[in-house]
């Protein structure tokens, strides 16, 4: 039996598509850009199926929303975005078809979260939470070595927020929630506001005040809630030089000595870097748990 597992981390700008091993090697890679359903994901299996096309699974990391009932017969499919064309498209249906190999199939973040927490700035946490501040605004937590779920994945980047005080004229970016976290401190947002992205607003700029700010009372937050041992903050704006810092004296400020542990200790940068993608695909393939449903989503006999 082939040990080659087929690894799509799949975005709302490219999938990324490797072949990997449970060793955590990855053999190959390529880029194929988000475009549409019917072209993006033909395009990701006959490259799989130029790499030798016989895989033990399929790991997809995914932007969202999906579905992720396996009793549901829209299971892998990606259900209400703003990305035009995307609604309702089957991520998890064409692999399954093309390779007839168990797959998972559950969040970027959450695949993130899950390959941090067993390889990276996680590694030896009893819980850790990945927060990705980029084109859109996405969590995953880890706890007991499994991703959190509920009626569906966690949607993070949809709480409602309190206003920065220099901030109050903003109506916000999300086309659902205007105001949420996602529509104040996301990329998008943050062009919207300011008309640069953070990294390239000057070092005194207000912008980066403002954001560490949203980003440190979604901390909080979270540590209200979970107390997670690791709260990961990755993404394009996290590149923004000083800003992990920023959030981490906020937080402080915050969260006025109230929970276990310290912002510096708490509060970390990705570990896996440029891999964190696929190894989150890889993280969710080499999970038994998920391995139980073809990419049909129907359970196997």
């Amino acid at each position: 039996m082939s040990d080659k597992i087929a690894l799509i981390e799949a975005g709302g700008t490219k999938f990324i598509v490797g072949v990997g091993d449970a060793s955590r090697n990855i053999h190959a890679r390529t880029r194929i850009d988000t475009t549409r359903p019917d072209e993006t994901i033909p395009a990701a299996v006959e490259w799989l199926r130029a790499q030798g096309g016989d895989y033990a699974a399929v790991g997809i990391a995914s932007f969202g929303p999906l579905d992720l009932d396996p009793a549901s017969p829209k299971w892998g499919h990606i259900t209400r975005t703003t990305k035009p064309h995307w609604s309702d498209a089957d991520i998890a249906g064409p692999f399954a078809r093309a390779f007839g190999c168990p797959v998972a199939i559950d969040t970027d973040v959450n695949g993130a979260a899950l390959a941090e927490w067993k390889w990276g700035a996680g590694q030896w946490t009893s819980s850790t939470l990945y927060l990705t501040v980029g084109t859109g605004v996405g969590g995953g937590a880890v706890v007991g070595g499994r991703p959190i779920h509920g009626l569906s994945h966690p949607e993070m980047g949809h709480i409602r927020m309190p206003r920065h005080p220099a901030d109050l004229d903003f109506a916000g970016h999300c086309p659902f929630h205007g105001d949420c976290l996602e529509g104040l401190a996301a990329g998008p947002a943050i062009i919207a506001r300011w008309g640069a992205s953070l990294s390239d607003l000057p070092a005194d700029h207000i912008g980066h005040e403002i954001i560490a700010w949203y980003l440190a009372q979604a901390a909080q937050t979270f540590q209200a809630i979970l107390e997670p041992a690791r709260i990961i903050l990755g993404g394009g704006v996290m590149g923004t030089p000083g800003l992990l810092d920023r959030v981490r004296a906020e937080t402080g400020k915050a969260a006025a000595g109230y929970f276990a542990g310290t912002p510096e200790e708490i509060i970390v940068a990705p570990a896996l870097g440029e891999n964190t993608g696929l190894l989150g695909a890889l993280a969710l393939a080499a999970r038994p748990a998920n391995l139980d449903y073809l990419l049909t989503g129907t359970k196997r006999a």
